[in-house]
């Protein structure tokens, strides 16, 4: 990431409700224009991240610099060098007495830089009547209507939490792929947490993976898929390769290792006779992350 903007960078970002830590010690940077993965378990404080970078929330230590400008904190809105920000929370708040035409009124009452075209043909798109009420409109259209309030904006960054839960299958990949233009189309860095990690394959270039609150993984996606290589073979205590190990499996006779090599240009592994190797899909890559880290938080509970 050497040389490249950074559309956002953390340093010792924590947050905490009473007793409980939502986020602790999050230091990471995430480089602009890219369509960043932020994954996690339930509670490991995704949508709390979102609300700090956008300046919706306070941090209780710790800064957030978003385009180069420390965020404020106890501010309703982020203070930003030359860019904005949009973020599209869970609950995609909308007046349910307003029609999508009125809340379109309303972001351009409540947004210094508006663009009414590209949030007209973003309705448009996916044939969302402007004249009904929110109230009476579907799940889906009610998330069309609120992507579209957020895009009218021109965000140079967008923080999407959860954006397509009310979506079936197909709208899905439509709204999946709409998002990606539009990104290409404007240069704009997203930010886009989900469930379903399957959806972001081929999608999201970056990845940020939090786990109990802290940050586990954070790179580009290619890279980090070249660094890591699932072993298997006969039982054993050590794979046949060099490399840090994330996970191990072991059967009676069989062990599975998923090792991470440094340097992921010299990742291809040393294979011993009845061992073999396989690449590991986003999808896996995340898993096996997170069931280490829920196994390691479980070690350290128990010894505690």
């Amino acid at each position: 990431m050497s040389g490249e903007p950074i559309a956002v960078e953390a340093d010792g970002v924590s947050k905490r409700y009473g007793e409980v830590w939502a986020l602790r010690e999050c230091a990471f940077t995430v480089p602009a224009h890219r369509v960043v993965a932020l994954v996690g378990a339930n509670g490991a404080g995704k949508s709390t991240l979102m609300s700090i970078i956008s300046g919706m929330l306070p941090a209780t230590g710790g800064t957030v610099r978003v385009n180069g400008r420390t965020v404020a904190r106890g501010r309703g809105e982020a203070a930003h060098a030359g860019g904005r920000v949009a973020i599209l929370a869970q609950d995609k708040p909308l007046y349910r007495d307003f029609s999508a035409a009125d809340m379109l009124r309303f972001g351009r009452s409540t947004n210094r830089v508006w663009d009414q075209r590209r949030a007209t043909s973003w309705l448009a798109r996916f044939d969302v009547p402007q004249d009904r009420r929110c109230g009476r409109l579907s799940g889906g259209q009610r998330t069309q209507v609120a992507l579209a309030v957020a895009l009218g904006s021109r965000p140079e960054l967008l923080l999407l939490d959860e954006p397509l839960s009310h979506l079936d299958p197909v709208a899905r990949t439509e709204v999946i792929g709409e998002l990606m233009g539009e990104a290409a189309d404007t240069g704009m860095t997203v930010m886009l947490s989900t469930h379903i990690v399957a959806e972001l394959a081929g999608v999201s270039d970056h990845l940020l993976l939090l786990a109990a609150g802290r940050p586990v993984l954070a790179g580009d996606v290619e890279e980090l898929l070249a660094g890591h290589t699932r072993l298997s073979g006969p039982r054993a205590d050590l794979p046949p390769s060099p490399g840090a190990i994330v996970s191990a499996q072991h059967t009676a006779r069989q062990s599975t290792f998923v090792v991470r090599t440094p340097d992921a240009a010299a990742a291809t592994p040393v294979v011993a006779p009845g061992w073999n190797a396989q690449p590991l899909s986003l999808e896996d890559l995340v898993v096996t992350y997170l069931k280490s880290s829920a196994a390691t938080r479980t070690s350290t509970e128990a010894a505690a």
